[in-house]
């Protein structure tokens, strides 16, 4: 019933991840009722994303076509013995907002996740491997996702690193009750994982 080029939009807006036929639907309306210049200013920025954006070679953060290496590894004030792991290159963006770490990063690449084909071989953990020996890193900071795979990924890469460098320093982001939360509301993991990572006052 609806004109080709507004279904075949729909189409294309319903594969994005979390948008369903509905979500699909307002979005292209939207479209459709906006002035032209928004979608072309859209069709644009998509047009210009892959030539636009590429992987560091070294940390597998994402970065301007135009560099060779990324600014968050380049950069002189970083300290290179400290490396910490995220799964994806948009978790470095939410450390980074923190403003409380001044390493540098390494993206896996995901987690592992046998049932998604994903297998320890196909993360970037050989390229970490030869990074800790290249830049003499000293303590490697796991911070995979608090989930079945991001937690099968946190305890393979200790084991390997560990095996390779049993002097490296390996730690992992401490879990725990988020501040404002109280206790009645909190899940059971979260309380034990706060209680196994208490601290000293």
């Amino acid at each position: 019933m609806l004109p080709s080029a507004l279904n075949d939009l729909i189409d294309a807006l319903g594969r994005l991840p979390g948008v369903g036929s509905r979500t699909a639907e307002r979005y292209a309306y939207f479209l459709l009722k906006s002035d032209e210049d928004v979608s072309e200013k859209i069709a644009s920025a998509l047009n210009n994303l892959h030539s636009g954006v590429k992987y560091c070679p070294i940390t597998f953060a994402i970065m301007d076509a135009s560099q060779t290496v990324s600014p968050l590894y380049d950069d002189a004030t970083r300290d290179k013995k400290t490396v910490l792991v995220v799964e994806e290159p948009l978790d470095i963006y939410a450390i980074e907002h923190t403003k409380a770490f001044t390493g540098t990063y390494h993206v896996l690449g995901g987690a592992i996740s046998p049932m998604d084909g994903v297998t320890a071989d196909k993360l970037h953990i050989k390229e970490l491997a030869e990074r800790i020996k290249k830049d003499s890193v000293e303590e490697v900071i796991i911070a995979t996702n608090p989930s079945v795979e991001g937690e099968s990924t946190a305890i393979l890469l200790e084991k390997l690193l560990h095996e390779e460098y049993p002097d490296l320093k390996i730690t992992r982001l401490a879990r725990g009750l988020p501040l404002g939360v109280s206790l009645e509301y909190a899940d059971q993991i979260t309380l034990a994982s706060a209680l196994n990572n208490r601290t000293n006052l």
